[in-house]
């Protein structure tokens, strides 16, 4: 596969484009982002579903200037796929043969199927696992189902509900007890579902999930893989339907969206009501990443291999040099968890975080040694993205900040208080990510210490003097009954 892949999605309502980098054999990041809102679906399906000639234009010119920042990144790939709109077009050849003799780009129509795989695909490999979840991507013309249930991925569905479907059909007319009508009708599969978890990809979800993150002050500005009760986020779509122009702005949702909007809310109320939804998820990834993966996993079952992240050694391969040390600080710190934690009374959920943090502590130096700890913290923090849960990303995020002299600040609990452990848990973490940093001090080619706990006392035995050890362990900010002796 190459290094720089373009991959471009048409919806009904908006046309993107992303360009991934590898970084290594399955390590990848965004490099860049465009969208476009030209509603290419446009007054079609008030005409037979058939294609119209502005909105087809504006298509067409997003498309040529797409492919020219392509261009101007140097991919050796684009992929390209469309949508409900597209595939359901009767004069969609026009469009197709146009694109392609004009731009020289080759456009896949994917079925209905083809696209909830896409989508859940990509949450089953870049959200945190998730077990008897049900993924809703809600488009322009179309919206996707499947279940997901670890990682896999199945039972996947289409049906012929969409914000701009609905808008031109039913809400545009004032009938919005039709669209009920026509919603439930297609909702008819979800009838003898048993769902726990919903995970919501698209622009309607997302545009809900930024007004309740923005209600609430959230204190994390990331929205893919941000949980919210099923009871907070109905109550939300529910006064979306109720709210008016004004009081759709005063509760967070865009101007560009009041038209649509309000029809995807309806499809999640309808939903909703159908099933018994504990918690939601929004998923920052969907058809586009799912298309990337598909190319980059195509012989790995469209999975990434065990205990696997792909944000982890992105992190790696992009910051850290010496990456013998940062192996060497994970090993440390988990025997150091192994041996501790039950004395230190840090629930073991805690371990994988912990040596995570270790791991990617040194990433910050490439930036700037003097302000390491600050560039690392602010790597993880925001491109620590797949795979992981808020809570495990601000967790590993606060241990690379206070590492090697130092306990979390008060304040910085606050802030994250409902993302962070007990600050008890924090503490101890945090002394156990230093305290590997200080017996590493003297940066072995191998690990030439062994490590003891007993009564409250870490006994460090080396053949070696371990000067510089024990300088470092000396200048650590001590917690509560807790000795080292060498």
């Amino acid at each position: 596969m190459p290094k720089r892949v373009s991959v471009i999605d048409i919806g009904s309502n908006s046309i993107r484009m992303v360009i991934y980098e590898k970084t290594s054999r399955f390590a990848f990041h965004l490099l860049y982002e465009a969208k476009s809102k030209v509603r290419i679906s446009e007054n079609a399906y008030q005409n037979n579903g058939n294609l119209q000639d502005i909105p087809m234009q504006r298509t067409f010119d997003a498309l040529n200037e797409f492919l020219t920042i392509s261009s101007s990144f140097k991919t050796r790939k684009t992929l390209c796929v469309a949508t409900s709109a597209l595939r359901d077009a009767p004069n969609k050849k026009d469009f197709l043969q146009k694109v392609r003799s004009q731009l020289k780009l080759n456009i896949k129509i994917i079925n209905g199927e083809k696209e909830a795989y896409l989508g859940a695909m990509a949450c089953a490999n870049l959200l945190p696992t998730q077990e008897n979840a049900l993924s809703i991507d809600i488009g322009g013309g179309s919206t996707e189902f499947t279940n997901i249930d670890t990682n896999n991925v199945t039972n996947t569905f289409s049906v012929e509900l969409g914000t701009v479907r609905l808008k031109e059909l039913y809400f545009d007319k004032n009938k919005i007890n039709e669209a009920i009508e026509f919603i439930d009708e297609n909702l008819k599969p979800l009838d003898d579902m048993d769902i726990s978890t919903l995970i919501g990809i698209g622009g309607t979800f997302r545009a809900i999930a930024t007004a309740i993150m923005q209600k609430q002050e959230y204190p994390l500005n990331k929205l893919h893989s941000f949980e919210c009760s099923a009871k907070d986020f109905r109550y939300f779509v529910d006064s979306i339907l109720d709210a008016d122009d004004k009081q759709l702005k005063e509760i967070g949702i865009k101007k560009n969206r009041f038209d649509v909007i309000k029809p995807g809310a309806l499809i999640l109320q309808r939903v909703f009501k159908k099933l018994s939804i504990q918690d939601t998820i929004t998923s920052g990834v969907g058809v586009r990443e799912g298309v990337y993966l598909a190319d980059l996993l195509r012989n790995s079952k469209d999975k990434f291999p065990h205990n696997y992240n792909t944000s982890i050694r992105y992190l790696i391969d992009s910051n850290i040099d010496d990456k013998s040390f940062s192996n060497h600080l994970s090993l440390v710190s988990k025997k150091l968890f192994d041996i501790t934690n039950k004395y230190l009374e840090i629930d073991k959920k805690y371990r994988s975080d912990l040596s995570i943090a270790s791991r990617l502590y040194p990433a910050g130096s490439n930036i700037h040694f003097y302000s390491q700890n600050r560039h690392t913290y602010y790597l993880v923090k925001t491109a620590l993205e797949y795979g992981f849960t808020h809570s495990q990303m601000i967790l590993i995020a606060t241990l690379t900040r206070y590492a090697k002299n130092k306990l979390p600040s008060k304040n910085h609990i606050k802030k994250y208080k409902d993302l962070l452990p007990d600050t008890k848990t924090i503490n101890s973490l945090s002394f156990l990510i230093s305290l590997s940093i200080a017996l590493l001090s003297h940066k072995p080619r191998n690990i030439d210490f062994e490590l003891e706990f007993i009564d409250g006392v870490l006994k460090v035995k080396s053949k070696n003097n371990l000067y510089l050890s024990k300088e470092s362990v000396n200048k650590l900010v001590e917690i509560e009954d807790f000795k080292v002796e060498f």
